[in-house]
């Protein structure tokens, strides 16, 4: 058998912001790392093909194309590389298009992943981590989001799918022994970004002269995450497969554990933002004035969001920190690079 070093490493949506940035990690480390992308043109593939360009200059690094709502092509690619680590990172993201286009949610978030389950299943993996969301906390409004509150309304579509995959991967923990990590992100940024997030759409707006619109009339708080405090989230717990609770009580079940081997966590930097200071601060690192428009909530919506991340430090003494100034003036560096701006 090969050094647990190097046997291959699936990342799914290894085109995709958080996908690229743990790839990344993982390759500096010597891992062999298989990517597995369909480039769907949901924003700018011409993004997705550079970061490809960019892991692709790593020896260890080998790319496939697959859409994995295709069964027989996800079976036969968990078939030959018998995967013992699998980090599930391709979805389809984002709240408002969900509202469009229910039907890319189902064949991506749920079809997609059930054939990653199966592909697990089947193949003798070790560890399954993938991504949840911080939308699953819906319309709660105690705060901080701890993963041992109740998470039963989901206000989209996208949410949904996400609290679903959580539970998908809960009955194949139980039925299956596989062990299951979902990572609930909060609102990650950082360079090589998405297009189609607050940061992306502000600093482009700011640098063009256009207005931003500031939904809520402003009036939102976000737990604003560094991509590099994600990606150290995510390889620590990889290396920390979850195990069952014993002590955990059907009489009072605990929705954050399980006697199953899996878990969720939240991936916040623990400290939400006014949206409204976010934009000063992105000023002040362009050296330009916004132009704004208040707008009312967006469907879909939440004012707030704030993680509890106790359960995140204790399992691997870490919580993201990166302060919002410095993830934001790293993010404007490297947006001005990657458009060619002075």
């Amino acid at each position: 058998m090969a050094a647990p070093e190097k046997q291959p490493i699936l990342v799914t949506g290894a085109a995709g912001f958080i996908g690229f940035h743990v790839a990344t990690a993982l390759l500096k480390e010597g891992r062999v790392v298989i990517g597995v992308d369909n480039l769907t043109p949901y924003y700018d593939v011409k993004l997705k093909e550079a970061r490809l360009a960019e892991l692709q200059k790593h020896n260890g690094f080998s790319f496939v194309r697959l859409d994995l709502a295709d069964r027989q092509a996800t079976a036969d690619l968990f078939a030959q590389y018998k995967f013992p680590h699998v980090v599930h990172l391709a979805a389809q993201a984002g709240v408002r298009y969900s509202l469009i286009d229910p039907q890319a949610y189902v064949d991506s978030n749920l079809i997609g992943f059930v054939n990653v389950l199966e592909g697990c299943r089947h193949n003798g993996c070790q560890h399954l981590l993938y991504a949840s969301s911080s939308s699953v906390y819906g319309s709660n409004t105690h705060m901080p989001f701890s993963v041992h509150d109740n998470v039963d309304h989901p206000l989209s579509l996208y949410g949904a799918s996400k609290k679903a995959n959580e539970l998908m991967a809960h009955s194949y923990s139980h039925l299956f022994k596989l062990p299951t990590t979902g990572l609930r992100f909060f609102t990650v940024y950082g360079p090589w970004g998405r297009p189609d997030m607050a940061m992306w759409i502000f600093a482009s707006a700011i640098l063009s002269g256009k207005p931003i619109k500031l939904f809520n009339h402003g009036k939102m708080r976000r737990d604003f995450t560094y991509v590099d405090d994600v990606v150290e989230s995510i390889v620590r717990l990889a290396a920390r497969p979850a195990v069952g609770d014993p002590d955990w009580s059907g009489d009072k079940p605990d929705p954050g554990s399980s006697s199953a081997p899996w878990r969720v966590y939240n991936i916040g930097n623990n400290n939400p933002v006014d949206l409204l200071d976010v934009v000063e601060l992105l000023e002040k690192s362009i050296g330009k004035k916004a132009v704004r428009e208040l707008e009312p909530m967006q469907p879909g919506d939440v004012p707030a969001t704030y993680a509890d991340v106790d359960a995140l430090m204790q399992e691997v003494g870490f919580k993201p920190s990166t302060p919002i100034g410095d993830g934001i003036a790293r993010f404007i560096a490297w947006y001005r690079a990657y458009n060619g701006l002075k």
